[in-house]
């Protein structure tokens, strides 16, 4: 058998395939390091900055620091508002130990809830444990001092101090300053709104209502913050910079605390309101409104039966009713209405009326009765006012029309807001055609100009829009808005506020204001007026004007008995005043709910009053109202 040949291996072609491949291997690797050496020279040359920064945010927080609030003073330096020391206790898990042990402890020692315990151990579970976690947000002076003395035994736990807010007179001026309380997520959102929110990144509390709200950007101040240095689990290890937070500015109000107290006290036992200003420049100093709730409630968090016990109240003392309150201005705008007649031309100063027991629309049956069953007689401007006599407005009433009305008592506020720096202000109803129109759906009748013609029917009103209309009235046309803050406190001086005016009324002849405070001047001081017994023997010379206002309508031949009716069913008093007559430096307004007539029952409180503004010396500070706790 042949065998077979061996091939001879080519040496030279295996060779050159060698370094074929050599070189193939050679030129990818020295690809992939060039594009290993073209990404670290990105990485650590053109991206250096950005890599820098990812770095120093991991190694460096800037920490937010809550700036001091402002305080808020009365116009005489009585303060009003302040920021009080609350002291939590704090435990830092990682450095007490047997923590179970630790918080049993703590809870028996100062007498706490048991029921803390549980939700202490749920924040623990939340944050990392070199992170202080609240044990109790409050402590009183006694568990501090317990605290103090044992601390020794308890390491990790430690007592923190905060400023809260706190109002020293409670319920005296709660629905003008307002509150403060937790920032919730409406809060959240209106500060994101506004591009505020990186100023409460640190703060925990917010103006609720009120003065608090309103001039919650004044009173917050700006955030501070510190940078510090954290290592790779978050613990801080030094501080780099420190830039201190701004401090809230302090405001002055144009309030007299001691004003404010007498007319709450007038106010005891009743719901209502009063508020009393300077026309010249629309100062108010004092607004009350009755019932009231302490305001320190809701600073640390309200209960749940105390905040249903004040939702259910029937008397609702959570409406600031001195610009939230609406109510039917009666009588009191008389001189206002008399005004617009004689401007109008549809009567003059010697005009002269009979009023009967009933004025009646011609051509129609249905009669609107007079207060007075048997009627006044004859009368003129004057004496319409000063007796307050219905008919007198009716037929005025119906012979200029809502629509002049409208446009003139418009002009005196009613129906819009008082320009008042509250957010909490109701708007009135100044009633038109086009109001009932889209309110009711319905045409207007001549019979709802009639009830309108002496401050009733669809005509609704606040106490704030009632004072500023008197004001009106006895500045001759002059207009200033109500204001509350008097002054802000920079770099240790009071800036005093400018007075912000709006549009005057300019009548044809300027003796017609006088003709309504005349009127007026004999409500208070006539033989027949209504408020002369209220007003008896004062030292100085007011003017003023009753209102009572029905909250139900009566039958056609129904007679009112205050006796027989169910307390809310009863009027409303009402009262407006200015004083001195001649330069008049104070007007009020009063209205009590349900308490029957005004010239027996609300002008004696707006007399008390204006005694008290034009003769300060018989007024006190009450000292029992400030609480000192």
């Amino acid at each position: 058998m042949a065998r077979s040949r061996v091939k001879m291996r080519d040496h030279v072609a295996e060779s050159s395939l060698h370094w074929r491949r050599t070189l193939v291997s050679f030129i990818g690797i020295v690809v992939l390091m060039g594009v290993l050496f073209a990404n670290l020279y990105h990485l650590q040359v053109n991206q250096h900055q950005s890599y820098q920064t990812r770095s120093n945010d991991n190694r460096i927080k800037v920490v937010p620091i809550a700036p001091t609030r402002g305080l808020i003073y009365d116009r005489n330096g009585v303060l009003l508002a302040e920021n009080r020391p609350i002291y939590s206790l704090e435990i830092t898990p990682e450095k007490a130990g047997d923590l179970d042990a630790t918080v049993d402890d703590l809870i028996e020692l100062l007498d706490l809830d048991p029921e803390l315990r549980e939700r202490f151990f749920e924040e623990v579970r939340r944050q990392r444990r070199f992170n202080p976690v609240v044990l109790v947000s409050r402590l009183n002076e006694d568990q501090v001092a317990r605290f103090s003395i044992n601390q020794h035994k308890y390491p990790g736990a430690a007592i923190e101090a905060y400023l809260k807010r706190h109002y020293p007179y409670k319920d005296t001026l709660t629905h003008v300053l307002g509150y403060m309380a937790k920032i919730n997520d409406r809060d959240v959102e209106r500060l994101r709104e506004e591009n505020k929110l990186a100023n409460y990144a640190a703060t925990r509390d917010i103006g609720k209502l009120g003065v608090e709200r309103y001039y919650e950007d004044l009173l917050h101040g700006h955030a501070g913050y510190q940078e510090v240095e954290v290592n790779n689990r978050g613990r801080v290890i030094r501080t780099l910079k420190y830039e201190p937070p701004v401090p809230g500015s302090d405001i002055y109000l144009n309030l007299d605390i001691r004003l404010q107290q007498h007319a709450q006290k007038l106010l005891e036992g009743q719901r209502g309101a009063i508020v009393l200003m300077t026309p010249k420049d629309g100062q108010v100093r004092a607004i009350v409104s009755n019932p009231s709730y302490d305001p320190n409630l809701f600073v640390h968090g309200i209960s749940s039966p105390d905040y249903k016990a004040l939702l259910e109240n029937p008397d609702r003392p959570l409406i600031n009713r001195a610009s939230q309150g609406i109510y039917a201005p009666a009588s009191t705008v008389k001189p206002m209405l008399s005004v617009m007649g004689l401007n109008e031309g549809a009567i003059t100063p010697g005009t002269r009326y009979f009023g009967g027991p009933y004025f009646q629309i011609p051509n129609t049956k249905r009669k609107f009765r007079d207060w007075r069953r048997w009627g006044h007689g004859w009368m003129d401007v004057y004496r319409a006012i000063e007796i307050s006599a219905d008919t007198f407005f009716y037929d005025l009433a119906y012979r200029v029309g809502i629509d002049t009305i409208h446009d003139y008592m418009s002009r005196f506020g009613f129906g819009q807001a008082s320009g008042i720096d509250l957010h909490e202000e109701a708007s009135g109803i100044m009633p038109s055609r086009e109001w009932k129109q889209r309110r009711h759906k319905q045409p207007w009748y001549q019979g709802d100009t009639i009830s309108v013609g002496i401050g009733q029917g669809y005509w609704t009103a606040t106490p704030l829009q009632l004072a500023r209309a008197t004001s009106i009235m006895v500045d001759h046309g002059d207009t200033v808005h109500p204001r509350l803050l008097n002054a802000i406190a920079i770099n240790g001086d009071r800036v005093t506020m400018p007075i912000s005016h709006g549009e005057p009324i300019r009548l044809r002849q300027d003796n017609y204001w006088q003709v309504g405070l005349t009127g007026m001047w004999r409500v208070i001081n006539g033989s027949e007026g209504t408020a002369r017994r209220a007003f008896a023997g004062t030292p100085y010379v007011a003017g003023g004007k009753s209102g009572t206002a029905q909250v139900f309508s009566l039958a056609e031949n129904q007679q009112y008995d205050h006796k027989s009716l169910r307390e809310h069913l009863r009027d409303n008093a009402l009262f407006v005043a200015f004083a001195p007559f001649e330069n008049p430096e104070a007007v009020v307004s009063v209205v009590l709910e349900n308490a029957g007539g005004g010239s027996t029952n609300a002008a004696p409180v707006a007399r008390a009053m204006l005694d008290a503004f034009l003769i300060p010396d018989q007024l006190q500070p009450d000292e029992d109202a400030i609480a000192h706790e």
